[in-house]
């Protein structure tokens, strides 16, 4: 099997999964909506906290106390919202006839946020440092940002999935990440790769059919009401795909843990997508 038509493969298992317990995506959906309280209710002061001027503003001390606050909650609730995605994709893939639902989901995030806040934080911090040398080396500050950021994505995969179900702490669940990284090396990326690409083709071709209707129909008013289509199609499809990809992650660590094959992905040849190097 080829690597397209592996990634493939596992997008159309981590479809299934989600066919057949379709609250998982209410996690990505309920992420959205508690990122939106977030910016309002740290970006609103933050920006009365600035002095704006005719075309200038200047942050205060006030300012950036805000913004890092703001920083550091919006990761910890995407962060949150994904764990508890994952304690309940984890129930779906058990095979043991447990019901996945919403409100366990939380209850098992809420229950290890010690170190999902620290993750955060570590998550936050590392971000910044990047984007730091970014606009500090120009464009070789991109390539090694780009690079360091990838290592960093690769090695890190696997953290929340041993936060909740091995309940390691931070550095913990860093370095047992790093360790199913090393062991199970072969090619853990496809199937995020894979999902993420469909998801970008699926995009496209919602894009494709909103601009002919656009196009064909003309007027101002059908331009607004594809434009808003087209934000509520973005919307839909990043809950699609990171509910897939949320689910895949579960897989991908029930196998590099455990050496199982969880529920329909046992259709799929993990074996020679994730060979150990």
């Amino acid at each position: 099997m080829g690597r397209i038509a592996r990634s493939y493969a596992l997008f159309v298992a981590s479809l299934r999964v989600l066919r057949a317990h379709k609250g998982l995506a209410w996690f990505p959906v309920l992420a959205g909506i508690a990122g939106l309280l977030v910016a309002g209710v740290f970006l609103t002061p933050a920006f009365f906290t600035a002095h704006v001027q005719t075309g200038d503003v200047r942050p205060t001390a006030g300012t950036y106390v805000l913004l890092a606050a703001f920083y550091l909650v919006s990761a910890f609730v995407a962060i949150y919202f994904n764990a508890a995605l994952i304690s309940q994709a984890d129930v779906a893939l058990s095979g043991d006839g447990g019901l996945p639902g919403v409100g366990a989901g939380l209850a098992a995030a809420g229950r290890r946020w010690p170190a999902l806040l620290g993750w955060a934080g570590l998550s936050a911090t590392v971000s910044l440092v990047l984007r730091a040398i970014e606009e500090r080396l120009g464009f070789l500050g991109q390539i090694v940002s780009g690079l360091v950021g990838l290592a960093w994505r690769l090695t890190t995969f696997l953290v929340l999935p041993v936060v909740m179900l091995e309940g390691a702490g931070v550095k913990g669940s860093v370095q047992r990440s790093v360790e199913l990284f090393r062991r199970t090396w072969g090619e853990n990326v496809v199937g995020n790769a894979g999902i993420g690409l469909i998801g970008f083709v699926i995009s496209l071709a919602g894009y494709a059919v909103l601009l002919l209707a656009g196009f064909l129909l003309g007027g101002t008013a059908t331009v607004f009401v594809c434009l808003g289509l087209a934000l509520v199609w973005t919307v839909l499809v990043t809950v699609f795909v990171t509910t897939l990809s949320g689910i895949y992650q579960t897989a991908l660590y029930r196998y590099a843990a455990d050496g199982v094959v969880a529920g329909e992905f046992a259709s799929v040849d993990f074996g020679a997508a994730f060979r150990e190097r």
